[in-house]
């Protein structure tokens, strides 16, 4: 993604996931920010305002689209001044461009905000067998393992998905099955 100099980085990432009704998660970012309030846990007062520019060493973060909880969305950025002063801490407020910022990150369509440990209710359907390991009482050979073909394939293009389309699966393909000598 590309965030245009001038705009809230974080505004335009939250903006994005619920517009399209995605999870965000921002891996990475490059370019610069200027006037930056970070939340500095170790910090005296914890609050720190930054003036001038800086240049993006790390961005991370999360962003869900409603109805998550407030203060479950949010960036993480670690930033380096002229003088090459490392800073870093949660963006607290507003993160602006001030040149073209790329940001890199990973989509999700259904994703859903869980709070873990999930409650006793919801593990009601894993057993302990006689053994004391766990299984699932889906029937698929004592393992907790779910059978893959039993899955969801939610947004895949049919190219993807088993016979999508009448596509050709894997075992159509002479691949070699011959078994290589271990390297020594």
């Amino acid at each position: 993604m590309e965030v245009a100099a001038g705009a809230d980085i974080a505004d335009c990432i939250a903006q994005f996931a619920r517009r399209r009704q995605r999870g965000v998660c921002v891996l990475s970012g490059a370019g610069a920010v200027a006037n930056v309030t970070l939340h500095q846990p170790s910090a005296p007062g914890s609050v720190v305002a930054l003036h001038g520019q800086f240049d993006i060493l790390s961005l991370t973060g999360a962003f869900l689209p409603g109805p998550a909880p407030p203060g479950t969305t949010g960036l993480s950025v670690y930033l380096a001044g002229l003088q090459g002063q490392v800073v870093g801490g949660s963006v607290v407020g507003a993160l602006v461009a001030s040149g073209p910022v790329m940001v890199v990150a990973a989509t999700f369509s259904n994703a859903t905000y869980e709070r873990l440990p999930l409650e006793e209710e919801e593990d009601a359907h894993i057993s302990i067998a006689p053994s004391g390991s766990p299984t699932s009482l889906g029937g698929n050979g004592g393992t907790n393992i779910p059978d893959p073909s039993s899955l969801p394939m939610f947004n895949l293009p049919p190219n993807l998905m088993a016979n999508g389309g009448g596509q050709m699966g894997h075992e159509a393909y002479a691949w070699n099955h011959t078994r290589h000598p271990p390297f020594g």
